[in-house]
């Protein structure tokens, strides 16, 4: 099977699309893959990486205001759409899928139009601009929340889930915990305001530090590395308590995820996954500074089934965060009813769904 394979922007594209690339190479030796990206964009370095082969085209997003900034756009999508053909004949690809962001348009545009197999997968309960227009073309459409459904024709659906949630399965969290240095007979709540980190997470967890040691519970705090340095300050003006662990950013965020009992983090598409596929319980405090504000319909989408709590911005201090985290770790009925509702709504095995559907457009021709 050859198959072309594009998503950029940002990580919440590109790891679906790799831990997608990972699953295939393992269920076929013989598939080939093809990755699609901008050259300045971040895929550009992750997915050579990752060693896999990479094209690049030129291609910006449109502007949600009137803009003379998106007659350029058009330029480059009908420019871009016209490289990728002539490119897609030379693969000869049996599919393409794109897993978002706005140069997945002229790349899964071209395939439609050239009738090769297509599929766009999106990770949002709300989808963005170049999947809702893709939508049209394609053959089929795979959702990680069911709230996406409605967005997109009701025949070329297909629920899935995120194949990143496939890479936190058989974790080993007894690693996780040593990489941390963790009691593993205490609970353990993860906070972490995403790989850069989140300022105001980062101000409300200062205004509780001197609470934090009487608590039974030991805390893995992730400032993001921009900030480290700044919390670090403050702590040492504190007495250091000795059940939280400060750290700038995580590399093995897997196993830390199997190791702990409770998230706080923000609702990405992709940290949500993981924590369902795991059933871990969490507290979510959505990012008001995303398109569509779709990461606080992410978060709902948990917080109505019982497996998140919701906390906005706006409404959020250290006392209240501490509150509910001591609900949810002092209580171990809460615990788990929440733990049961987040692995009742988990899709571990996306990874596997996304390729079925993969393989039988190939096999149908579409």
């Amino acid at each position: 099977m050859k198959v072309v394979v594009s998503g950029g922007g940002t990580g919440g594209h590109i790891y679906p699309a790799l831990a997608l690339i990972k699953e295939m190479k393992r269920i076929n030796n013989d598939v080939e893959i093809l990755y699609v990206g901008t050259e300045k964009g971040l895929e550009s370095e992750i997915v050579t990486r990752e060693q896999i082969p990479f094209k690049s085209i030129p291609i910006t997003g449109f502007k949600r205001s009137i803009s003379l900034e998106n007659l350029k756009t058009v330029y480059r999508f009908l420019s871009g759409t016209r490289k990728m053909k002539s490119l897609l004949r030379e693969f000869k690809p049996d599919v393409v899928i794109g897993t978002g962001g706005y140069v997945c348009g002229p790349v899964v545009y071209a395939a439609a139009k050239l009738k090769i197999p297509t599929v766009v997968h999106e990770q949002n309960s709300v989808p963005g601009l170049t999947n809702k227009f893709l939508s049209k073309y394609v053959d089929k459409v795979a959702i990680c929340f069911e709230e996406a459904k409605h967005f997109f024709p009701s025949q070329k659906v297909v629920l899935t889930g995120n194949p990143r949630a496939s890479e936190v399965m058989n974790v080993d969290a007894s690693a996780g915990r040593r990489s941390l240095s963790l009691n593993e007979n205490q609970k353990t709540v993860l906070i972490v305001g995403g790989s850069r980190g989140a300022r105001p997470i980062n101000e409300a967890f200062l205004t509780i530090i001197g609470k934090l040691k009487h608590k039974s519970y030991q805390i893995v705090y992730v400032t993001g590395a921009v900030h480290y340095d700044r919390i670090m300050e403050q702590m040492n003006k504190h007495d250091h308590p000795r059940n939280v662990t400060i750290k700038p950013f995580i590399h093995n965020m897997p196993e830390v995820l199997g190791a702990v009992d409770l998230i706080v983090a923000r609702a990405g598409a992709t940290t949500l996954a993981e924590i369902t596929a795991l059933g871990l319980p969490s507290i979510l405090i959505p990012s008001p500074y995303v398109t569509n504000n779709h990461q606080e319909k992410n978060a709902q989408s948990l917080a109505k089934n019982n497996a998140a709590i919701v906390l906005k911005e706006t409404e959020m201090s250290g006392d209240r965060l501490l509150e509910e985290i001591d609900q949810v770790l002092t209580s171990e009925e809460k615990w788990m009813q929440m733990s049961t509702s987040s692995k009742e709504l988990g899709l571990p095995n996306a990874a596997k769904h996304l390729y079925d559907v993969l393989d039988e457009l190939t096999k149908n021709g579409s």
